[in-house]
């Protein structure tokens, strides 16, 4: 385990693709950010999914290694996404598709969500919201958020603008909203330089 690196990336443009990029190879090792149960919880955290009271709380509670087994649920719950997204990416999903979902219903059968009114502070005055709550009654608990934010990428989502990264050796995945869907690069500042980069050097060996 790294212990010293850096924030995981949310360059996606959709919380469920940057799920699949917590792993990835931002410069020559791989990272995994959900390789344990503490980094599990550093990355909810940052991705901001569970509140910071339930994520301490949790980790209190937690038996010896029960975190860390969480945390393998979750990376098998990403490599089953990622085959998800890989196979149906570029095109519009179909009805067919509504059949490999099984997994992701299962998990969302487990939740304890329930609704509650709370006060809502604004400049002009106070109102009242409906929320959506959640129980953390275990840590299994934390593979619900996520699991509810891929269905939300399912059923909203349209994967014909879902496209891998181009830079070469890049595993990172992104929706291209851009205007005319011209997106090629998870980040221009890495991959697209680089790319800049390599097309440069070429143009140059041609000159010669």
């Amino acid at each position: 385990m790294l212990q010293h690196r850096p924030p995981a990336t949310f360059i996606a443009d959709s919380l469920s693709l940057d799920f699949l990029n917590s792993i990835a190879t931002p410069v020559d090792k791989p990272i995994d950010w959900l390789d344990s149960g503490d980094g599990l919880l550093k990355w909810l955290a940052q991705a901001k999914l569970v509140p910071a009271d339930a994520l301490d709380e949790l980790k209190a509670r937690a038996m010896p290694g029960e975190l860390d087994k969480v945390a393998d649920q979750a990376r098998a719950l990403r490599e089953w996404f990622r085959g998800f997204v890989h196979k149906h990416m570029g095109r519009p999903l179909t009805p067919k598709a509504l059949r490999e979902l099984g997994p992701l219903n299962r998990l969302l059968e487990r939740d304890e969500a329930f609704s509650q009114i709370s006060r809502h502070r604004q400049s002009n005055g106070d109102r009242f919201d409906l929320r959506t709550m959640r129980r953390w009654r275990s840590p299994e608990s934390l593979l619900l958020p996520i699991g509810e934010v891929l269905a939300r990428f399912v059923c909203e989502e349209d994967f014909a603008n879902v496209k891998a990264c181009e830079g070469h050796s890049c595993t990172l995945v992104f929706a291209d909203r851009t205007r005319r869907r011209a997106r090629r690069w998870c980040s221009m500042a890495v991959c697209g330089n680089r790319a800049k980069q390599a097309a440069h050097r070429k143009r140059l060996k041609n000159k010669r």
